[in-house]
């Protein structure tokens, strides 16, 4: 092995005199990566190699290079005394065993309180542990920080952890003595990071006086690496809870269901490493949520090997009896079952220092400062909130008082004396009691969702859509059964139920995870809303949606019916006019023509404009829609006829006249008066068919012998083949049509292209 010391400044060594940085590097070579594939069930062996930091003189810098190091998956920075604080910064870089690739410099929180379990032989100052991945290489720096008048704490030492396979011996390690780093400590991108972006990790206690420890062995040992492995078997693979005994109650039932709990044979703990029995509390007022681990990027395939890292970390890093939290939950929402005695027992962990009587303590793996966490590991958190409070009749989105049994201040600045009673929620963040960042601002943030998910009711829910409805306004319309469907912003596993409700009375039930269900309505007007029952029993009703059951088709009060208007006429376009009425008992929508056009014409239209080829039989098809869908089916067929002048019975003069202009290239004119043209026809609906033109005189028409109008053909344009006068009758029947001159002075004369009738 080759160690290499070199000492250089850093930035904050620049700006005071008792400033210092603490370098180590490590670096190994590994023949063969760990093979956890076809894990078996049983303890894990977990290691934990420990490597002393050399301090220079003065107390303010050093460093060390080693290279040596075992690989591991988690780190940490401890030192002897658990009271003590770096007020500076720590940081390393690792490599990555399976790439070989170093990492940028990681910032390690240092925001932890070490005096968890003051009193007991070894207990340590920590910083929070940080999940790397599978490493063989390691450098630390260390700096005293501006102001820091003491230095450094003594005793420091590198903690590194294996936290061991499942099911496979250990695996043998070649070490290569001469490999570094490839990247040198004294370049610019190795500066220490800004630790206020750091979170904390976990903190607790309950004395108010730091206990006083023997030196620790890591104080003396020399530059190499000491490491403390597991015995390769533990003597019991303890169950998840704790049998009851003449002094342990069996655990009490809780008001909300108990979530799946990994237990701690199934994460592989190694029981060996603690055999002490678990302390009991008589109660479970509050929870502290935390967050740990330091890092985003983990998969959830390693969370049980993070968990065990921790475990280890916590027992021989800090020197802490056990892992600290009752539960870790990782970013996936699959829950840990933390430190023994019983997951449904009330167990004293080591969490939130001065706080950890009468609490429970649930960790988050992740890092939550500038990130929120999923909802899934939000979800979890607030099922084991509501299962643990649950055993104790305490709310989640209550307050519970605590008492404390350490002096010290939170993050917001509120000052604690031991002995005093404190109002906290019943779901806390770390650093509510403690002066931590933990669990990160975002997680912080999503404290009263987490409330809210763990007490209810269901919230956010809502009506979505009423499949088989029509939505009109504010209302659905429907001829059917319908499918209702909803949604909530309440996590579906803590939905025991949803009712959909009509009227008030529930007509079908779904689990939490239903997102529909399907109603049959009777013939009326009906609220429709559904229902959410919460695990906690509570229930929370949606806003009601109107739906109206409508089976009765709408109808034609006039059925559909043609005839004849003004305007332009040729042998191709006949103009026409398309009549009707429909009406509905509850709501019309609409009124379709489907031939020979389609058209789509609103409720309150009647009539509509068309054309029909001439001496072609049309049939001109509709349908009446209600809004529930119901409909009627109406037609009406009709054949324009164009009758020549030629065909007409004439008295007086009248003249032919020839033009491509004129219906069949021909019109009679006559400015005669009383020169007249009659026309015999059978049908129901006719039109007189001109020529109009600023000098076109006026006719008398007579219909069935009696005058029916006076018609006045000027114009201010010239126009052909103008349909100006029409009547329309009921049914179909003979008529005789008679146009008489009426001999207009200055204007007598006019022009006639023929009439349209509609048989």
């Amino acid at each position: 092995m080759r160690v290499k010391r070199r000492i250089w400044a850093t930035a904050a060594v620049a700006t005071t005199a008792v400033a210092g940085v603490l370098v180590f590097e490590g670096v190994t070579g590994l023949s063969e990566a760990p093979d956890d594939v076809g894990a078996s069930s049983g303890p894990a062996r977990t290691e934990v190699h420990r490597s002393a930091l050399k301090v220079s003189k003065d107390g303010t810098s050093a460093s060390l290079r080693r290279s040596g190091t075992e690989p591991f998956s988690m780190l940490g920075v401890t030192w002897t005394d658990p009271s003590a604080k770096i007020t500076g910064t720590v940081e390393a870089r690792t490599r990555s065993l399976p790439s070989g690739d170093w990492s940028a410099w990681l910032p390690i929180d240092t925001e932890v309180d070490g005096r968890t379990e003051a009193g007991r032989p070894g207990t340590r100052g920590t910083t929070e542990p940080r999940w790397v991945g599978l490493s063989d290489g390691v450098e630390v720096r260390v700096s005293a920080g501006d102001g820091a008048s003491a230095g450094l704490p003594a005793g420091l030492r590198l903690d590194t952890v294996d936290p061991g396979q499942v099911g496979s011996a250990p695996v043998a390690y070649a070490v290569d003595a001469t490999e570094e780093p490839s990247a040198d400590p004294t370049d610019a991108t190795s500066e220490p990071t800004d630790p206020s972006t750091e979170p904390s990790g976990p903190a607790g206690g309950e004395t108010t006086e730091p206990a006083t420890e023997a030196p620790s062995p890591s104080a003396s040992v020399d530059p190499s690496t000491t490491a403390e492995p597991s015995p390769t078997a533990p003597t019991e693979s303890p169950s998840a809870t704790a049998e009851p005994t003449a002094t342990l109650p069996p655990p009490l039932p809780s008001t909300a269901p108990k979530p799946p709990i990994v237990s701690r044979a199934d994460w592989n703990a190694d029981e060996s490493l603690n055999d002490e029995s678990p302390d009991y509390m008589d109660t479970v007022k509050a929870v502290f949520v935390h967050h740990t681990a330091q890092t985003n990027t983990y998969s959830c395939a390693d969370s049980a090997a993070i968990v065990r890292g921790l475990h280890a970390y916590h027992v021989q890093s800090n020197g802490w009896k056990d892992l600290g939290y009752n539960f870790v939950v990782d970013k996936c929402g699959t829950v840990f079952e933390g430190r023994k005695g019983g997951v449904d027992r009330a167990v004293l962990g080591a969490h939130t220092y001065g706080f950890n009587r009468e609490t429970a303590g649930i960790a988050v793996i992740g890092l939550y400062t500038d990130s929120a966490a999923a909802t899934a590991a939000t979800t979890a958190v607030a099922r084991v909130a509501a299962w643990k409070l649950g055993q104790y009749g305490v709310s989640p989105s209550g307050t519970a008082t605590l008492t404390a049994g350490a002096n010290g201040n939170n993050y917001a600045g509120k000052t604690f004396t031991a002995g005093t009673a404190y109002p906290f929620a019943t779901v806390s963040g770390h650093r509510d009691g403690y002066n931590t960042e933990c669990p990160g601002t975002k997680l912080y943030a999503q404290l009263p969702t987490i409330r809210g998910y763990a007490a209810g009711p269901v919230t956010g829910l809502a009506v979505k859509s009423v499949t088989g409805g029509v939505l009109s306004g504010t209302s659905y319309y429907t001829k059917a059964d319908i499918t209702v469907g909803w949604s909530a912003t309440t996590p579906a596993v803590l939905v025991t139920k949803y009712e959909l409700l009509v009227d008030g009375k529930p007509v079908a039930t779904t689990t939490g995870s239903g997102t529909s269900a399907k109603a049959t309505l009777a013939v009326g007007s009906h609220k429709v809303q559904v229902r959410a029952t919460h695990q906690s029993g509570k229930t929370s009703v949606s806003a009601a949606a109107t739906v109206v059951a409508d089976r009765t088709a709408p109808v034609f009060s006039t059925k559909p019916n043609l005839s004849l208007r003004t305007g332009t006429v040729s042998t191709t376009a006949v103009p026409l006019t398309l009549k009707w009425k429909a009406s509905d008992a509850v709501q019309l929508r609409d009124v379709r023509l489907t031939a020979p056009v389609a058209r789509t014409y609103g409720p309150t239209t009647t009539s509509a404009s068309h054309t029909a080829k001439s001496a072609v039989a049309t049939t001109w098809r509709m349908t009446a829609f209600d809004r529930a869908g119901n409909s009627l089916a109406a037609s009406v067929a009709g054949t324009p006829v164009i009758l020549q002048e030629s065909s007409a019975t004439r008295s007086g003069s009248w003249t032919t006249k020839s033009s491509s202009s004129y219906l069949g290239g021909r019109s009679y004119s006559s400015g005669t008066k009383n020169a007249a043209l009659t026309w015999t026809f059978t049908g129901r609906s006719v039109a007189w068919v001109v020529s109009r033109a600023s000098t076109s005189g006026q006719a008398y028409v007579y219909v069935d012998g009696v005058k029916a109008a006076t018609v006045d053909l000027k114009s201010s344009t010239t126009q052909y083949r103008q349909a100006i006068w029409t009547k329309s009758w009921s049914a179909s029947a003979k008529h005789t049509v008679k146009i008489v001159v009426v001999g207009t002075s200055g204007r007598p004369t006019l022009t006639t292209d023929g009439l349209v009738y509609l048989k």
